[in-house]
């Protein structure tokens, strides 16, 4: 395989901002009513933004606000969050600065929304290195499906099969995986984690050893 290209997932890739999505839905939707479980709560793990807004809209609708104003409302939070919070995945600056040093494209392929990346880029202050940021907000389909890494892969001009993804779950390696990508999973220093769609495993950005490159 000729590697000509790195497209990195975002969250709990670049920043441990996960946890945030949480914080940032259940401070939001259940100010307008919603009674968040752990049981429908697991149903939106995997979903864009606005399809987890469409989804407890449908189950607690509420009144006076359209579900693109209480979306935007989550964004911003978890955008607040990003800002403030200790959440930079240990190593990955000087791991993207090093992979542009090697002359290789660089790509983000999201299902958060464009403003979030954007937030996460000029945290990590590594903007210059990307050379396409893409979000699933402008697909018809979010991850698992694989038209974000499609449109990723098109607009770094490299064919899917010379580009690989670096993602930490199930939805985004089977999206990276029937864009026609190599994958690596990125497990974050948990030795447990055993992918079956990735095609490498690394723990960590820091000691890591990086065979395809």
């Amino acid at each position: 395989m000729v590697l000509k290209a790195v497209i990195f997932d975002m969250d709990g890739v670049l920043v441990d901002s996960e946890g945030f999505w949480a914080k940032a839905e259940q401070e939001v939707f259940s100010s307008y009513g919603v009674q968040i479980t752990d049981d429908l709560a697991a149903q939106t793990k995997y979903m864009t933004t606005t399809e987890v807004t469409e989804f407890w809209y449908r189950k607690f609708p509420w009144e006076n606000l359209d579900v693109s104003s209480v979306e935007q409302e989550v964004v911003s939070k978890v955008i607040e969050l990003i800002q403030t919070e200790n959440c930079t995945i240990s190593g990955i600056q000087e791991f993207i600065k090093d992979l542009k040093g090697k002359e290789y494209k660089i790509g983000l392929a999201t299902n958060a929304p464009l403003r979030v990346a954007d937030a996460v880029l000029e945290k990590l202050q590594v903007r210059e290195c990307f050379d396409t940021i893409h979000s699933s907000e402008f697909e018809e389909q979010g991850k698992p499906h694989p038209a974000v890494y499609l449109t990723s892969a098109q607009q770094l001009g490299i064919l899917p099969e010379h580009c690989i993804a670096i993602e930490d779950s199930h939805s985004g390696l089977k999206a990276a995986k029937a864009a026609g990508m190599k994958t690596i999973v990125f497990t974050n220093n948990d030795e447990s984690i055993d992918f079956e769609h990735a095609d490498f495993k690394i723990l960590n950005f820091t000691s890591a050893q990086w065979p395809v490159f």
